[in-house]
């Protein structure tokens, strides 16, 4: 019989992909809203509690240090609980953390709380793109990878909003972070609304499981289950084999991985450290330059803006130009408007050049969270992708505290630059990754559906 995986890679997309998609990018979008408070309810707490940069700083990195151990954890627990069980627990987890932070009174309980949402939300990521890439057909796979990671724009700009029109009044920090408890009760939506990866069962040996849910996506489909054996069966059989030896993190140096697992933590560092170095400080960057406290929201929301058109642009480019030269083009583009952005001083300056950097930075995301899971086999895609991201949280860690010091002590301009050439950095080792454009997750090879075939013509005169 043809194995799970192949039958899920010549499927069209259908309303049970549309399911998984939205249902794990709703759990997207509620963890961009925790990253995204923050930056708000910092700013409302250095005036409330006079706060110094030291002590805003530590805010911020003591939940991106949860973040770092959460995300290696978390898709070391993948590999071995499975992708839908792992991704509802996180939810739960940072949302009682999130929610119980509106109670605090003091840094001290504060910082104990970020750290364990951070927990969450780092475990999070990796395993929803994990998840979404194991269940997308082959020919669409960046695509669907880049239309989760925009649901990140969807709740960094309801965080915006939120920031925007509740954090100014009286305690309103607090009914942000009571808002931020969402997740927790979205977490049992997940864990019992959707299915677990069909690949994952596979590779674990469950493969009745698995049929049982691939047979579901073909009936969405109106496809009947692929019962000719296109693949020997010793094929399968290996894939199963291999996937009980539940291999760590060594084995993501292993088997010609090293090359591509190296470039691929550099990536994420240099992008993280970037992107949470400006973006979290943003608003207080508004502030420090004379804005008020409201204005500086507006124009961080307008900003925000700018994220979803970033990540349209890359759905659309990664299948026509690949998964490396999209990744590497937006990186340029970013640390292009980084550059731009350090020397702003009019507002139109400000707004045009601060769009710009989120464009070309969130469409840069979105391409790299669909190359992340997708150089690993089923065995290790949640390891490899949540240690990618671990490192990169470490960039998350020092960002923050970087940022306030950088700009107490040289300016904007220089903080702006160093930004910039991290990006400049990530643009050229991204070409060290591979590019799985329309081929299958578990041979790496093009699949019967992706190469140009009568089969294709066929499926498209279906529309």
């Amino acid at each position: 019989m043809t194995s799970p995986s192949l039958r899920l890679d010549r499927l069209r997309f259908n309303r049970e992909h549309g399911r998984v998609l939205t249902g794990s990018g709703l759990g997207w979008a509620l963890d961009a809203m925790d990253v995204g408070l923050i930056s708000f309810v910092i700013a409302a707490l250095a005036v409330e509690w006079n706060l110094g940069p030291g002590t805003t700083g530590w805010i911020t990195s003591v939940g991106f240090m949860g973040m770092a151990v959460g995300a290696s954890l978390g898709g070391m627990l993948a590999d071995r609980l499975g992708r839908r069980q792992v991704f509802a627990l996180t939810l739960l987890v940072y949302g009682i953390a999130t929610g119980a932070s509106a109670l605090v009174g003091g840094v001290a309980a504060l910082l104990i709380l970020r750290f364990v949402v951070g927990l969450g939300l780092g475990a999070e990521l990796p395993v929803a793109s994990t998840y979404v890439s194991e269940f997308a057909p082959a020919r669409i796979r960046g695509r669907l990878v880049v239309i989760l990671e925009a649901f990140w724009a969807v709740g960094w700009t309801a965080a915006a909003i939120i920031g925007y029109f509740i954090v100014p009044l009286e305690n309103g920090w607090r009914w942000a972070f009571a808002l931020g408890a969402i997740p927790a009760a979205y977490a049992l939506i997940v864990r019992w609304g959707l299915p677990e990866s069909a690949r994952w069962l596979e590779s674990r040996g469950r493969v009745a499981e698995a049929d049982v849910i691939v047979r579901r996506f073909e009936a969405a489909s109106n496809k009947q289950p692929a019962d000719a054996t296109d693949e020997p069966t010793s094929v399968v059989q290996q894939k199963v084999t291999s996937g009980a030896a539940r291999p760590g993190v060594r084995a993501l140096f292993s088997g010609g991985l090293a090359r591509r697992t190296s470039a691929l933590w550099v990536v994420w560092f240099c992008v993280n450290f970037s992107y949470y170095g400006a973006f979290i400080w943003i608003p207080s960057i508004l502030v420090m330059q004379g804005f008020d406290l409201v204005r500086s929201f507006e124009y961080t929301l307008i900003i925000t803006l700018a994220q979803l058109p970033g990540y349209a642009v890359a759905a659309w480019l990664i299948e026509t130009w690949g998964r490396r030269a999209t990744l590497s083009v937006f990186l340029v583009g970013s640390a292009c408007a980084a550059m731009l952005f350090s020397s702003a001083s009019e507002v139109w300056q400000i707004l045009f050049f601060g769009c710009l950097l989120s464009f070309f930075n969130l469409g840069a995301w979105g391409a790299l969270y669909a190359i992340s899971p997708e150089i690993y086999p089923t065995a290790t895609r949640g390891t490899g992708a949540g240690a990618a991201a671990g490192v990169g949280r470490i960039a998350s860690i020092l960002a923050p505290l970087f940022t306030p010091w950088a700009l107490h002590l040289i300016g904007a301009g220089f903080v702006f630059t160093v930004f910039a050439t991290f990006f400049a950095i990530a643009a050229v080792t991204a070409w060290a990754l591979g590019d799985m454009s329309g081929r299958s997750l578990d041979s790496g090879q093009p699949t019967v559906a992706d190469r140009p075939s009568v089969s294709r013509r066929t499926d498209s005169s279906r529309h």
